[in-house]
């Protein structure tokens, strides 16, 4: 059906043979995509109509944001503090935690199929999960607070680090390590002495941008009891107190942007 509908184009070479290029799916893609995209605005009920007549109530709500409420900004630092608390904890044991994960789940690394597959599956697993959904999980386990904010903020942070560290491990040239084994080094030996160095300025690059995202993750956490800023948004908006919101948005905003700042610094010197 689609070699009727789409039939090859033939070229004739100067020797009078003809050759047909390779059929482009172009079409069938471009086909496919019109309908997922029909069947999620039904699916979702979008109406733009309703889009273009409602946007403008954003507007409203930041208007009522505007001026920040100033004196609420000495309640907001220790909720700031914990969320910035549980970042940095969260994606320093993440991080850290990733390294044995990456290397297990790395097929050149690791002869065992079994575990290579094992690791790569948790990982992937991990993946799935949203930060909110682990973090609500979290506390069932570990009661309302911070506490649980980091267990989510780890497990993330395991799962985002780890799937990038193994492929980059995957991806190195293992004739250093190769020649290292061959001199009599063990495989961990050898792993640390010429494998890791080669994907340390990546690893250490990849921490660090998991880090800045993060900072925002903690900042919703709040809203299923993980603590942190995100419990007084949850409040804030409940009260309908806008300008306090506007006041938290705005450190969020500064918070972030320094964050980013330094890292991006940090980042570029380890390229």
């Amino acid at each position: 059906m689609y070699d009727k509908l789409f039939p090859p184009k033939p070229i004739v070479l100067p020797s009078g043979k003809n050759v047909y290029q390779k059929r482009t799916r172009l079409p069938l893609i471009v086909l496919i995509l019109i309908v997922a995209i029909y069947y999620s605005v039904q699916l979702t009920e979008f109406n733009l109509h309703k889009l273009v007549n409602r946007i403008g109530e954003f507007f409203v709500l930041f208007d009522e944001m505007i001026p920040p409420n100033w004196s609420s900004w000495h309640e907001l630092t220790g909720a700031l503090l914990d969320t910035l608390q549980m970042s940095l904890l969260g994606s320093l044991l993440g991080s850290l935690l990733a390294v044995p994960f990456a290397v297990a789940a790395s097929s050149n690394v690791v002869r065992s199929r079994v575990i290579v597959a094992l690791f790569k599956t948790i990982l992937s697993l991990l993946r799935t999960l949203p930060t909110l959904v682990t973090a609500l999980i979290a506390t069932f386990v570990f009661g309302l607070g911070p506490m649980a904010g980091v267990v989510a903020i780890t497990l993330f942070t395991v799962s985002y680090v780890g799937k990038l560290l193994y492929e980059q491990i995957e991806n190195a040239d293992m004739g250093p390590f190769e020649a290292m084994e061959s001199l009599g080094m063990t495989r961990v030996q050898a792993f640390r002495n010429a494998v890791f160095p080669q994907v340390l300025p990546g690893y250490l690059s990849t921490s660090l941008f998991c880090f800045e995202g993060n900072v925002r993750h903690a900042a919703i956490l709040g809203y299923v009891g993980a603590g942190g800023i995100g419990l007084l948004i949850k409040e804030d908006i409940g009260w309908r107190d806008y300008p306090s919101v506007g006041m938290i948005i705005l450190a969020l905003v500064v918070t972030v942007y320094l964050i980013e700042t330094v890292s991006e610094h940090f980042r570029k010197k380890l390229i």
